[in-house]
């Protein structure tokens, strides 16, 4: 079934140091998300950084598109146990936000808050990676909606569930504070490479 759905395990040794544990090789690009695709309105539509910062911000869509640019290619995993190499994204660096919004030193987490009261946690050391992006550019054209139109925040060194489609804020706190898919019994780790997929309690 995974290799209908998917595409198939990889058995090139090539690929071995990039492609994690139980995870298969794919072309495609599965669409899974709970709930609904929402309808975006760009003249209505912001994104807010709050919390534990000393610049609060918020930024409408020609805001957001007016800040520095960053490119990043990179390999994704879902928890489902698809793996797509070589993904291509644009969009803004995170560490561009994180200067902007001027955290304090008791920032220590972020949680990122989407559309339809959907939110994902990582701690700021995951967070503040080179690769890490809010990305509104996939393989060179806008997201499709089923992606995340008009933003998503990338982070590849986790499963794809920590960045969150159709992201709308970011509230760093001092503490840890479970997303959506922690709440029902995901990994709060989601480190592909651990096949960290489900928590034990």
């Amino acid at each position: 079934m995974f290799d209908r759905l998917f595409g198939n395990r990889s058995t090139d040794p090539a690929l071995a140091d990039r492609v994690p544990p139980g995870q298969y090789v794919t072309e495609k690009f599965p669409v899974l998300h709970y709930g609904s695709v929402p309808r975006v309105d760009l003249a209505t539509w912001d994104f807010r950084v709050w919390g534990e910062v000393d610049n609060p911000i918020r930024l409408t869509w020609s805001e957001f598109q007016a800040l520095p640019r960053k490119q990043v290619t990179t390999d994704i995993h879902c928890v489902t146990r698809w793996s797509k190499l070589d993904t291509h994204w644009e969009g803004v660096a995170i560490q561009t936000i994180l200067e902007l919004a001027q955290l304090r030193p008791s920032a220590r987490f972020v949680v990122g808050h989407a559309e339809q009261g959907y939110t994902a946690n990582v701690p700021l050391e995951v967070l503040d990676d080179d690769d890490v992006l809010l990305a509104d550019t996939f393989e060179g054209a806008p997201l499709e909606p089923d992606h995340g139109y008009p933003l998503r925040l990338i982070v590849p060194k986790r499963y794809f569930w920590k960045g969150p489609k159709w992201i709308r804020g970011m509230e760093f706190l001092t503490h840890d504070v479970l997303g959506f898919w922690e709440r029902y019994g995901y990994s709060n780790g989601a480190d592909p490479w651990k096949e960290d997929r489900f928590s034990d309690g």
